[in-house]
């Protein structure tokens, strides 16, 4: 019979023995997730009972499942929102501020001339800055919901780096078409 239960009601947070907040402790959360992995992972369960194994299987995903979720930030950032009744409308809010979306429409330009002319030094160049963009970002967005519990600022800042992803996605792809 298994020594360890793990109760799918309890939050993410608190599975791996954290407080709920945007800033947490990696190294803790890599360890707990070790720890937890250590006691469910399936392969200990080879020579138990069929329900046994299959629960196992239940507790490795759900485990994996919210280590994923916490391990990311705009992850762990919806995750905060939705545990205080928040939705980001990722898919069905596009709404943006004009001059974010100028700033969009900039960086799209300057991928779009750099692809064009093959150029992988640029490329390397705006992914740096974007890098630096998008960590500024997640800075205020730690502050938005560890310190000013500005919810709904929180979501938009979400939905401002999921803008972002995009724009990372478009330099790895003409990078990796260059390298082709």
């Amino acid at each position: 019979m298994a020594t360890f239960v793990i109760d799918f009601s309890k939050n993410h947070f608190t599975l791996f023995g954290l407080e709920p907040a945007f800033q947490i402790d990696m190294t803790r959360l890599d360890q707990s997730y070790r720890d937890i992995q250590a006691q469910v992972h399936p392969d200990k369960f080879t020579h138990a009972d069929a329900a046994e194994r299959r629960l196992s299987m239940q507790w490795s995903t759900h485990v994996n499942e919210a280590y994923q979720t916490l391990k990311q930030p705009i992850g762990r950032a919806r995750y905060l929102l939705q545990l205080n009744g928040v939705d980001t409308q990722e898919e069905t809010n596009t709404a943006m501020p004009a001059a974010f979306l100028m700033e969009q429409m900039e960086w799209r330009e300057a991928i779009g001339e750099a692809k064009d002319a093959g150029d992988a030094g640029e490329l390397d160049h705006l992914a740096s800055k974007l890098r630096k963009a998008m960590q500024e970002l997640q800075e205020g967005l730690g502050k938005q919901l560890d310190q000013q519990h500005d919810f709904p600022g929180a979501a938009e800042t979400v939905r401002k780096l999921r803008f972002f992803d995009k724009l990372r996605e478009e330099i790895n792809d003409a990078l990796e078409a260059l390298e082709a």
